[in-house]
């Protein structure tokens, strides 16, 4: 009797340690599979965001490339005012005729408002750009400033003047070609040397007293009448300019950049080629004061 117990105990001690055997070995490629997976897991991840980083500057890439050669067949014609289509196109959508822009609603399009900016840039890192036409130069600085402004208000907004950003003139923003610019670089080293001074009509400090900026975009071809409508428009309006024959109650733009209207001839003289009233030689001139407020 004690035989035979003491043979089932062995039976039984011999079959648990082979079922632990048997559970280590099952288990054992269990673990190593688990292991393969989670490397081939990770192997797809770093595959999938290679093919994305890829993906994304093929992307960038062929938008590149698809503006340098829309450039590149610009630049033979005379005219490239589709280079400003898409900026023609925001103002159209936010900014009234009488010159007011809902920098709210423009907020909504910033992403366009940058690509334009973009495209800006682009161009202005091309060889080509220093050949094209004095209009063509003018209209893509006049643009930019305008758009450039746009993009410091919206990128701050809410606010409610432009002062109440810190530095806002003077911080060099964004990188045209291989040159960081701030507002005042393009202003005062660009466009005030190019001795065109009504481009003080047609960019736009986003400020009640400023001149209204124009819903469309400036365009060479069309820049001669756009810089005259827009300097006539600026003078008949009285909440800017009260011009009679013998006194002046004029904007401060016309102190600030006296001598740019006093190239050819004096003050007096620049206002009567665009006014309707014969401005007197003697006439009394004052300044207004300006409201900084945003033009909203």
């Amino acid at each position: 009797m004690k035989n035979s117990i003491v043979l089932i105990l062995i039976v039984l001690f011999s079959s648990c340690c082979n079922a632990k055997k048997v559970a280590q070995d099952t288990t054992k490629p269990i673990q190593e599979s688990t292991v393969l997976q989670e490397q081939a897991i990770a192997e797809i991840k770093t595959d999938d965001l290679v093919l994305k980083e890829n993906t994304n500057q093929e992307t960038e890439n062929t938008k590149d490339t698809i503006i340098q050669k829309e450039f590149k067949q610009i630049l033979t014609k005379t005219e490239h005012s589709n280079i400003h289509f898409l900026w023609n196109e925001l103002l159209q959508k936010h900014v009234s005729n009488n010159g007011n822009v809902n920098y709210k609603s423009f907020k909504t399009d910033h992403k366009k408002l940058l690509e334009y900016i973009h495209i800006l840039a682009i161009l202005k890192s091309k060889p080509e750009f220093d050949s094209i036409s004095k209009n063509e130069k003018l209209a893509y600085w006049i643009n930019a400033y305008n758009a450039l402004t746009i993009d410091l208000i919206i990128k701050n907004y809410p606010v409610k003047s432009i002062k109440d950003i810190k530095y806002p003139w003077g911080q060099k923003l964004w990188e045209l070609g291989d040159k960081w610019y701030s507002l005042e670089d393009i202003e005062h080293e660009i466009l005030r040397k190019m001795d065109e001074p009504r481009i003080h009509f047609a960019i736009v400090c986003a400020s009640y007293s400023c001149p209204k900026l124009q819903n469309t975009a400036f365009t060479a071809s069309k820049l001669e009448t756009q810089l005259t409508t827009a300097t006539k428009q600026f003078l008949s309006d009285t909440k800017r300019n009260e011009i009679k024959e013998n006194s002046l109650k004029l904007s401060k733009i016309f102190k600030w950049f006296d001598k740019d209207f006093e190239q050819n001839g004096s003050l007096i003289d620049f206002l009567n080629k665009y006014t309707d009233i014969t401005i007197s030689a003697k006439a009394k001139i004052s300044y207004k004061d300006y409201n900084w407020d945003l033009n909203n």
